[in-house]
């Protein structure tokens, strides 16, 4: 048995001082005010919250950061990101995730949500093994000490009118609903992973796919990109009448196991049709790509359960995805204080990985994973702070220790395995 003395914890009732938690076999038994100090155990000075869940990662799009001009569009933005997809095979896919997986560790990700539609050779041909990419993923994760939920995903398409893809694309296809599924149904999740499932977008599958989809992945975390663009709003209204929300509600796709992700441009019918369904917002690429301000107060209150993501990689700092939900409201509504620190921190842990499928994950209690992540309340951004307002003032930069599952995978800011700053650049600079 492992214990712990945290200076301060975020427990489910609120930030608490002096904070015993004891783990074994990779879980809490325990997570209590101590009253007490034993010099024996070990202190983790600072603020201790639950591991945080990066609940929408593209890891490929890591490569883009800082290679992207500043004008243009999300689409002029896309046709970039194609061109660094069509570089990466098995070896090097696993290279870079490795490393990407890495600095979400670094930043308090002990568990990401894989959003991963690059499936095959650059000509579109399966790999010898369908899902060599896939198990890349995968075992990139468990070397990196993170958990990973792959969200294999169906991608038919390229656009709502059923265009036929095309260059890189062709490396996203399966052909055929029924081809995707049978490579899916080969999935196998290790101990540090769940197998889920994603609908690319409503432009990239075919509406007649929706409801056999919706049935081969019933109980499964199912996500999708919704309403990211205008463009792709008005596009599904000329095609179907209705949108996209609207669209996945009437083939049965929405429910409590599915999570919209972005979710920018809603109407007030799509508000309310994601009721009790998860939104992910993912507001440092929302910022980077142009996208817009998602309505994350409105869907909260509403009921449906707010997540978030790093998604293209522009940056990796969940608490800054956290705080940045809170802000940019305060831009949209011109006021102050939309959302309790509470409610910010559950979207960064305990409901981001219940949309990724792990319900004992993300919360300092006893039954839980041990997932721990240590913010310094010593740094220049956080010297002075109340911990209870850490959310407002630290960054990536401020996390101290990470444990995943009980294992430690940073150390005193370093990551106890990679050499991440190396790995990162050598996989990237590989490529170009």
């Amino acid at each position: 048995m492992t214990h712990y003395l945290c200076e301060y914890a975020w427990l489910p009732s609120g930030v608490a001082r002096d904070v015993l938690i004891a783990i074994e076999d990779g879980r809490i038994t325990r997570a209590e005010q101590a009253g007490w100090v034993d010099d024996h155990i070990r202190h983790l000075p600072g603020l201790t919250l639950p591991g945080l869940a990066n609940a929408h990662s593209h890891a490929f799009h890591r490569v883009l950061r800082g290679r992207t001009p500043g004008k243009g569009s999300f689409w002029t933005w896309r046709d970039q990101m194609y061109a660094a997809a069509a570089k990466l095979n098995p070896e090097s896919y696993h290279r870079l995730a490795r490393a990407v997986f890495a600095e979400m560790a670094l930043a308090g990700v002990t568990c990401v949500g894989e959003f991963h539609y690059l499936h095959h050779a650059p000509d579109g041909v399966r790999y010898a093994d369908p899902n060599a990419m896939g198990e890349a993923l995968l075992a990139a994760a468990g070397e990196a000490g993170v958990r990973i939920t792959l969200l294999d995903t169906l991608y038919l398409q390229a656009t709502v009118d059923g265009d036929p893809l095309a260059g890189t694309q062709l490396r996203f296809g399966d052909g055929t609903f029924d081809n995707w599924y049978e490579r899916f149904g080969d999935l196998k999740a290790p101990a540090h992973g769940r197998i889920g499932a994603a609908l690319h977008s409503v432009r990239a599958v075919p509406a007649d796919a929706f409801g056999e989809f919706a049935e081969a992945t019933s109980g499964l975390p199912v996500h999708a990109h919704v309403s990211e663009q205008v463009a792709e709003n008005y596009a599904c209204l000329q095609a179907h009448g209705c949108t996209p929300t609207e669209l996945l509600d009437r083939h049965g796709v929405l429910g409590g196991h599915f999570t919209a992700v972005h979710a920018t441009h809603l109407t007030p019918r799509d508000i309310d049709l994601l009721r009790g369904s998860y939104a992910c917002f993912c507001p440092t690429t929302e910022r980077d790509l142009g996208d817009g301000i998602g309505p994350a107060r409105a869907l909260a209150d509403a009921g449906a359960w707010l997540t978030l993501g790093s998604d293209s990689h522009a940056v990796i700092d969940l608490i800054e995805e956290t705080r940045a939900v809170e802000l940019h409201e305060r831009l949209v509504r011109q006021e102050r204080g939309q959302f309790e620190p509470a409610e910010l921190l559950r979207a960064a842990t305990a409901e981001g990985h219940l949309s990724l499928g792990w319900p004992d994950a993300g919360t300092l209690a006893a039954g839980q994973r041990a997932d721990l992540v240590t913010v310094a309340l010593d740094t220049v951004r956080t010297a002075g702070i109340d911990p209870a307002g850490v959310l407002m003032a630290a960054s990536a930069a401020d996390v101290r220790h990470v444990v995943v599952d009980g294992d430690v995978v940073v150390a005193d800011g370093r990551h106890t395995r990679i050499d991440v700053a190396r790995e990162l650049s050598e996989a990237i600079c590989a490529l170009f």
